[in-house]
């Protein structure tokens, strides 16, 4: 069975994005970069809300293009092009590239997706992934913390009705003070 995996880079207070919606403190270097890139390749499918989609989508289709991008950012952008992408959004009149925009979220769906042969799916973006914890549908959380204290902010798990126990699965600590934490639903 295919599992749904939320992963993040996550600052020590526990945030995604900072206050306004700032992402600028959390670039990786190119160890923490090549190994996310090899995790991207365990994947097939995204799963975004439509501002994480925005995100993604104003740089990756030309990130590969860009003369600034480091090798590990053209590796990455071929890889993120190629996987298929599913957009909820309510809002959004359409999504381009290897994308299919999705109007509402039906668990039922989610979880027929889960029963069929492929590689893992990866949920992002903290409105939708708040949703898929709260009706139980992922299945691994991965947390790339970063050593940095925002004091405000995009919270990565949303406040909950009942505690969500995790079972640490493994650990990894980069040279630039990223602790990458797996952990698998208990």
């Amino acid at each position: 069975m295919r599992k749904i995996i939320y992963s993040m880079m996550v600052s020590l207070d526990g945030m995604i994005a900072g206050p306004q919606g700032a992402l600028d403190w959390g670039n990786p270097d190119r160890e923490l970069h090549e190994y996310i890139n090899d995790q991207e390749r365990s994947v097939d499918t995204h799963l975004y809300g439509r501002r994480m989609w925005e995100v993604m989508a104003a740089y990756w289709p030309t990130g590969d293009t860009n003369p600034a991008s480091t090798d590990f950012e053209v590796e990455f952008a071929h890889i993120w092009k190629a996987l298929h992408k599913i957009v909820f959004s309510k809002t959004l009149p359409r999504v381009e590239g290897n994308a299919t925009l999705v109007r509402e979220l039906d668990v039922n769906e989610i979880e027929r997706m889960k029963e069929q042969p492929g590689k893992d799916m990866a949920v992002a973006g903290a409105d939708l992934a708040s949703t898929f914890m709260r009706h139980g549908l992922i299945d691994q959380y991965e947390l790339y913390v970063h050593p940095v204290v925002l004091g405000g902010g995009t919270p990565m798990f949303p406040a909950l009705d009942h505690p969500l126990n995790l079972r640490l699965v493994e650990t990894r600590t980069f040279g630039s003070g990223v602790l990458h934490l797996r952990y698998q639903v208990a």
